[in-house]
């Protein structure tokens, strides 16, 4: 994902020490079930659609706001998924975040998937029968989304020894 400029204000006072943020995951679904994945610039992996909120901006707002910007498809989104701190992560620059993600469940409404902006190689929808390789990360939101149950929270007593929630 591209680091928004208040993020480069934050990271011009503070170095490359610790920084704690928001993030947003969509887990867009349309209409004949298929997920929408979008293959990163960043790592070649394939994902779900992510990305950190503008200053203000609610959860909501933003899957909607960067699921369009990188794909070209128009979502509502109906509900939250998880919600879940990450390990802290070390960037090759040397830059050190910790993410809080909010993943919510989004149904496609409009547009056409299609590289939209610079953070993309690819983007497809793809049968959850028939997914490219995905780091745990997107599968447990995959998962996660295509249950019924609740909103599953990291640390409530529903994950397995290991850290992982069971899908």
């Amino acid at each position: 994902m591209a680091t928004p400029d208040f993020i480069r204000d934050l990271r011009n006072s503070i170095g490359r020490q610790l920084l704690w943020l928001p993030g947003v995951s969509a887990v867009v679904f349309d209409d004949q079930g298929r997920v929408l994945l979008g293959k990163r610039v960043d790592t070649g992996g394939w994902s779900v659609i992510g990305g950190i909120p503008e200053p203000g901006e609610q959860p909501a707002e933003t899957a909607v706001r960067e699921v369009y910007e990188e794909t070209a498809v128009r979502v509502v989104p109906e509900g939250i998924v998880l919600v879940e701190t990450m390990p802290p992560t070390r960037y090759p620059n040397g830059d050190v975040c910790q993410f809080m993600d909010v993943t919510l469940r989004c149904r496609a409404v409009g547009g056409t998937a299609r590289v939209n902006d610079d953070e993309s190689l690819e983007v497809g929808w793809f049968a959850v029968d028939a997914l490219p390789e995905l780091e745990e990360y997107a599968l447990t939101r995959i998962k996660r989304a295509l249950e019924a149950g609740p909103t599953w929270f990291q640390g409530m007593g529903a994950e397995p020894a290991g850290g992982h929630p069971e899908a």
